[in-house]
């Protein structure tokens, strides 16, 4: 079981080298499921029973199962990501160098280790805006070689590199892209020769790096996952794939995967944006229901937000706090933080941790030690908008925002188990005095 469910895992992360394709991979997921598409610019007719999904930016996706018994009925929801750290290509997109050498113009996004995507392979992903006649379009685009690099400077000329090094973005961490055999205009030329058009219709583009190292199971008893973008991606597939598992017939399942969360979240398709109130209301609208029963449904509801956690390194276990810390293969991390960077409290603690005992599925805590900043997610921002109780939790992992992250080859499945027992669950939440796990 373990095993499989890693290896399902690593082919969605695989086929998802661009925030744009991972919404795809999960809108066939969903599709595949039975589910219907929705379009925020029309009118939604809604069935109880009924499951459905919506998409915003095409980077950012909503799916929800409808209950059939909807008489006193509130939204349990799971929310991620899609988007990982990354460099973006600028407009203006090719650089002239020395010798013929050309590069790409390249822009960070996110926070990333910037040593871990040189000297590797690397190739462009992403959304491209087409014209055909007087319809413009958006395609996906992978360009499915290894096609770009960027080289290290060598020993011999920079004696210090293993003593430290400060990575300056306009210099050390643009791509090569040709050593003299492409001319002006080669890169939005390839943009078109991929996608079958030519280069005039090609009006405007959303494309980023990604690392070509394919995902594996390694290790002596095939312990360890390791792939590019793990945080979210995995917890992006193991919610949906809870989802598609579930159901509950007094309430709304909801699964949420949220772009931009690198960034801070603040766009039309982030977590910190109207998207998901917007869905939660007119679900609840389309229904039937009246105005005041919102507001009733919210105050009962629950969010999971599921985003990766940093499990003990092996040579710096100094960087964790003593006893709130977490390792790979021995559960699902419950993330505490006295300032709320992490949303959880109390009250959400206690009813994740219950749903996960009664499903018999390993828990672990974690809070980053008293002197070190640790980063946030996406939780705390959501709940901006839908003010609800939520719990972070995710997955243990190494070598966070690297090109290339390592995991526990047990947990996912331990995510999936958890999830689906949290979604075929009615929770009964009052206010915070009291809940029953129906």
């Amino acid at each position: 079981m373990y095993q499989e469910t890693s290896r399902e895992v690593l082919d969605f992360i695989k086929h998802s080298p661009s925030c744009f394709h991972a919404v795809h991979q999960l809108s066939r997921m969903l599709d595949q499921a039975g589910y219907q598409r929705l379009m925020e610019c029309e009118r939604w007719a809604l069935e109880k029973g009924g499951k459905y999904y919506v998409t915003r930016n095409g980077s950012s996706i909503i799916a929800f199962h409808v209950g059939q018994q909807l008489d006193n009925y509130h939204f349990q929801i799971t929310a991620s990501h899609s988007d990982s750290p990354s460099y973006k290509v600028k407009e203006k997109a090719e650089l002239k160098g020395k010798g013929g050498y050309l590069q790409l113009n390249t822009e960070g996004y996110g926070g990333m280790i910037c040593s871990s995507w040189l000297d590797r392979p690397l190739s462009l992903a992403g959304r491209v805006l087409v014209r055909q006649g007087n319809v413009v379009e958006t395609r996906l685009l992978n360009i499915d070689r290894d096609l770009l690099l960027i080289p290290n400077v060598a020993i011999h000329m920079n004696r210090e590199v293993n003593s430290g090094m400060k990575y300056n973005q306009q210099v050390d961490m643009l791509p090569l892209f040709s050593a003299g055999e492409c001319g002006e205009n080669s890169y939005y030329e390839l943009i078109a020769q991929e996608l079958g058009v030519k280069p005039e219709d090609v009006v405007g583009c959303d494309l980023y790096l990604y690392p070509r190292v394919a995902p594996s199971l390694w290790g002596a008893k095939e312990e360890f996952i390791s792939s590019p973008r793990l945080d979210d991606l995995q917890c992006a597939y193991t919610s949906m794939k809870a989802m598609v598992d579930s159901h509950n017939p007094h309430g709304v399942n909801v699964c949420c995967c949220f772009d931009n969360e690198e960034v801070g979240s603040g766009t039309k398709q982030g977590a910190l944006s109207t998207f998901l109130r917007d869905v939660l209301q007119r679900v609840h609208a389309a229904l039937g229901h009246a105005p005041e029963d919102y507001f009733r449904a919210v105050a009962k509801s629950f969010m999971v937000s599921c985003d990766n956690a940093h499990a003990v390194h092996p040579n710096h276990p100094e960087k964790t706090d003593g006893e709130n810390c977490v390792y790979m293969n021995q559960g699902i991390v419950v993330k505490f933080s006295a300032n709320q960077k992490y949303t959880t409290d109390g009250i959400s603690a206690a009813i994740f941790m219950q749903l996960c005992k009664d499903a018999q599925v390993p828990v672990q805590t974690f809070a980053n030690r008293s002197d070190m900043a640790g980063g946030s997610t996406l939780g705390n921002l959501s709940t901006q908008q839908v003010s609800l109780h939520t719990v972070d939790v995710g997955l243990p992992q190494l070598a966070m925002h690297s090109t290339y992250e390592t995991a526990g080859v047990k947990d996912s499945a331990y995510m999936v188990q958890a999830l689906t027992a949290f979604y075929n669950t009615d929770l009964d939440i009052t206010d915070s005095d009291r809940f029953v796990l129906g």
